[in-house]
């Protein structure tokens, strides 16, 4: 009964443009109180609203504005302070098993003692063994918002421990990682762009070495995006004075064009940009202008495509409202809305569109290409996945062996894998079915050697040591560190 309402008032709010104001909002109600006095169940009218009619409505405009009832807008802006619940532990996701990789001091997992390589075995009742990856992950996100009852499982230890665990308000810094990839090169991974992230990437880079860098390695990949002025003030710490960073047109505003503060005082160092599929919206703002004024090289794979303005309305009954007002388009025109797979999107044809132009030009008058989102200068991607690294990854084999192994042994930071480690590997795999044949085993040794030594260095010194041994592996990293090293 439900969907006939929701269809009722969805069609109640698509109406022709001849019709004005009045006339449509007569139909609208009229076609509600027929629903509400005919049907043969009763109406939720908050549902049929906040479900049905107003999403119905913005269905017509475009797939990024969204309506939140007051549930959902009180979550929204708790997002938005950058402030989650949580227990502060690091953990492993694999089928049918969840790991603990690093506890963080002074928050819920530690004070409650659970340690790296801790098998949670059951979560609030529900037995982890018996869940998917999906499962899983939605279990995982459900448990941070109460408290939580954990059995693990602990190597040594002959009974199964339980935990009691209750979630605290935690601070979600968006540069989470910042480390030297060689000698006067930086990287620093951005997570998102939250109010304090330009400061944070300030503060990343000075701790590196300020102007001293030879070269800053900037990761976005994965980067959703966030606050625009964020965006804006990132950009401003290596472009020069004036120069534009970003120009927003839309059809009930006068075009804004956003432009480099005249008392910056940018950083001259090399700079490569990494980017990929699930590089977004304010993360594709800063990556466009570096690119277009021939600040960075950019690297990996073309980005999202999502540069639309969203400005959020509060609403009534404490609801909210994000709704597309405009089209960001970078220094050199192109605009970064990939073209949207819907024929109502009408943002004001004459004011904002997505160009569908294939060449622009950098300042020094390179050819970059438009279409929406963001192309590389080299295109570069992630290793490829071979059927024995999958295996090794689903059973959970380089966790659980350095879990072992760490059991009975202490390593420090010049730890390196030797070919007796290896052996040991081997041997660990075989009892468990794992068998590989000579000339897998020898194709993979560099991998597997890389892998374990990330996983041991994850366990005994937490997962930010062990992203700067996996940096070493990833291909795109290691582009990046050739081209602003050179």
């Amino acid at each position: 009964m439900f969907r006939l309402t929701a269809a009722l008032l969805c069609g109640a709010l698509t109406l022709c443009a001849a019709d004005d104001l009045d006339t449509a909002m007569k139909r609208f109600i009229d076609a509600y109180a027929a629903v509400e006095r005919n049907a043969s169940d009763p109406i939720d009218s908050q549902q049929a609203f906040y479900t049905g009619a107003i999403p119905g409505m913005l269905r017509r405009l475009d797939p990024h504005s969204v309506f939140f009832d007051p549930g959902q807008f009180e979550q929204l802006k708790k997002m938005e302070a950058s402030t989650q619940k949580g227990f502060g532990s690091v953990v492993s996701i694999l089928p049918g098993r969840v790991i603990v990789l690093q506890t963080l001091p002074g928050t819920p997992s530690a004070k409650a003692g659970l340690a790296p390589g801790d098998d949670i075995m059951a979560i609030n009742g529900y037995i982890i063994g018996r869940l998917d990856l999906d499962q899983l992950t939605e279990l995982l996100g459900v448990s941070r918002q109460q408290p939580a009852q954990l059995e693990v499982r602990r190597e040594g230890s002959s009974r199964m421990l339980h935990f009691t665990l209750i979630p605290e308000d935690m601070q979600s810094p968006s540069v989470d990682r910042t480390y030297y990839l060689a000698a006067g090169i930086g990287y620093i991974r951005v997570s998102s762009f939250d109010e304090k992230t330009g400061d944070e990437i300030k503060e990343a880079i000075e701790k590196l070495g300020g102007d001293r860098l030879v070269g800053l390695v900037l990761d976005l990949r994965n980067n959703p995006g966030g606050l625009v002025n964020t965006a804006l003030q990132t950009a401003a710490l290596f472009l020069r004075s004036g120069q534009k960073i970003v120009t927003v047109r839309g059809r009930s505003s006068a075009e804004k064009t956003e432009t480099v503060p005249l008392d910056a005082k940018p950083y001259g160092f090399k700079l490569a940009i990494l980017i990929n599929g699930k590089t977004a919206s304010a993360a594709e703002i800063v990556t466009g202008a570096m690119q277009d004024h021939d600040r960075a090289t950019v690297i990996g794979e073309p980005s999202f495509g999502k540069g639309l303005v969203q400005n959020v309305f509060p609403l009534s009954e404490h609801a909210g409202l994000a709704l597309t007002v405009a089209l960001y388009y970078t220094p050199s025109g192109r605009c970064i809305q990939k073209p949207l797979d819907t024929t109502e999107f009408e943002l004001g044809a004459t004011t904002a569109s997505t160009n569908g132009r294939a060449e622009f030009h950098t300042d020094r008058g390179r050819k970059v290409t438009g279409g929406g989102g963001i192309q590389p200068d080299f295109v570069v991607y992630p290793p490829t996945m071979t059927r024995f690294r999958a295996v090794l990854d689903a059973s959970g084999s380089f966790t659980n062996f350095a879990t072992e192994y760490l059991r009975g042994h202490k390593i420090d930071a010049d730890f390196e894998v030797t070919p007796q480690l290896l052996d040991e590997f081997h041997v660990f795999l075989g009892e468990r079915n794992i068998s590989p044949g000579l000339a897998e085993w020898s194709a993979e040794s560099e991998f597997v050697g890389n892998r374990l030594k990330t996983e041991l260095f994850n366990q005994a010194f937490g997962v930010e040591k062990g992203d700067e041994i996996e940096a070493q592996r990833d291909p795109v990293i290691q582009k990046a560190v050739q081209i602003v090293g050179s």
